[in-house]
C-alpha cells in the first residue's frame, strides 16, 4: 500500500524537476487526456509512447495517466458514453457492461470514443492549468528552484 509520506515524496519530486513549468504541465495534460480513452491496460504503454514521439516530460505523463482511478473510471464511462451519444443525436439510453474489456465496450465504442475524447480534452486542459500553478507555486517556496523557474519563463525554454 502506498503511504502518504510516499505520495508526498513523489510530488516533492515531480514539482522539482529539472524542466520548464509548460513541459511538465504539458506532460501531464497529455497523460490525464489518456487516462479517461477506454483503452484499459494501454494507458501506460500509451502515455510512454506519447511521451516518446511528442517529446514530454515522461514521468508527468505517465502520472497523468493514473489520475483516472478504479473509483472514477465508471462515472467517467457512463458520462463520455452519454455525452458522445448526445453529440451523435442518439437518444440517452443506458451503458450496461458486464466487464471493463474491448469486447464489452465494442458496441458502444463510437460514443465511448467521442465522448471520452471530449471529456478528456477538458480534464487535460484543467490538468494543464493546475499542474503549472503547481509547481510555480511549490517552486516559491524554494530560493534555487524560484530563480530556475522565473529564467525559464523569461526565456520560455528549459535552461541547459
Amino acid at each position: 500500500m502506498i503511504s502518504k509520506e510516499k505520495l508526498k515524496q513523489k510530488f516533492k519530486t515531480i514539482m522539482s524537476l529539472d524542466s520548464h513549468p509548460g513541459h511538465i504541465a504539458a506532460g501531464f495534460a497529455v497523460g490525464t487526456f489518456i487516462s479517461f480513452t477506454p483503452f484499459f491496460g494501454l494507458h501506460t504503454p500509451l502515455a510512454i509512447a506519447a511521451a516518446f514521439i511528442f517529446r514530454l516530460n515522461k514521468v508527468t505523463c505517465i502520472t497523468g495517466a493514473w489520475i483516472n482511478t478504479p473509483f472514477t473510471v465508471v462515472p467517467a464511462l457512463v458520462a463520455s458514453y452519454n455525452i458522445g451519444r448526445f453529440l451523435r443525436g442518439k437518444p440517452t439510453r443506458d451503458l450496461v457492461l458486464k466487464n471493463l474489456d474491448w469486447h464489452s465496450l465494442q458496441p458502444y465504442a463510437k460514443s465511448l470514443l467521442l465522448g471520452s475524447s471530449i471529456v478528456g480534452f477538458v480534464a487535460a486542459v484543467a490538468a494543464y492549468f493546475i499542474c503549472y500553478w503547481l509547481v510555480v507555486a511549490f517552486r516559491r517556496k524554494d530560493v534555487a528552484l524560484k530563480e530556475i523557474t522565473r529564467e525559464m519563463e523569461e526565456v520560455g525554454e528549459e535552461l541547459d
